[in-house]
């Protein structure tokens, strides 16, 4: 399935690009990334299936410190790659997804309506549309890369839309 899982396209959301005060963004972002699969058996394709096929990808290479994706990277947010599994994926609600993120933004106070408009149109509309949402559980700390504390928080959570046979990557972080 990785090889027909093809990367469509990046949204980064940088917090400090909407704080009026560049000490009050907390250092957060969210970084999206879409895939599609085949549509045809879209309503059927197993959902471990698609955590594999993402986890095998090359977009998914990715440390989220500044690196960016690497070809032959070992590294994916804060862990070691070859420590993340399908199984790591806990399936939650849209609503506990929504919760975990309003909570993360929360301490921010009231966000700016152009920070709210992009959050709903890149994050909340497509968790909305999806049918299957899977959080990474927590890995403990051994599967910790070598500096892979920066992150003071680190959320991840993919979103299946089989109508759509869309897959989002959501990454929601502060370092």
């Amino acid at each position: 399935m990785d090889d027909r899982l093809a990367h469509a396209g990046s949204a980064f959301i940088n917090f400090r690009h909407y704080a009026p005060d560049p000490k009050d963004h907390g250092y957060r972002w969210v970084d999206i990334k879409e895939f599609h699969f085949p549509a045809e058996g879209a309503e059927s394709v197993d959902g471990g299936e698609l955590l594999a096929a993402l986890i095998g990808h090359e977009q998914f290479r990715d440390d989220y410190a500044g690196g960016g994706v690497l070809a032959e990277g070992t590294r994916h947010g804060p862990y070691w790659l070859r420590l993340i599994t399908p199984r790591l994926y806990e399936p939650v609600g849209q609503e506990e997804a929504v919760r975990i993120l309003r909570d993360w933004v929360g301490p921010l106070g009231d966000v700016s309506s152009d920070l709210e408009a992009d959050l709903r149109r890149e994050v909340f509309d497509r968790l909305a549309a999806a049918d299957a949402v899977h959080c990474l559980g927590e890995l403990g700390d051994e599967a910790i890369h070598d500096w892979g504390r920066v992150h003071d928080c680190f959320h991840e959570f993919v979103l299946i839309d089989r109508s759509a046979a869309r897959l989002t990557l959501v990454v929601a972080a502060d370092d």
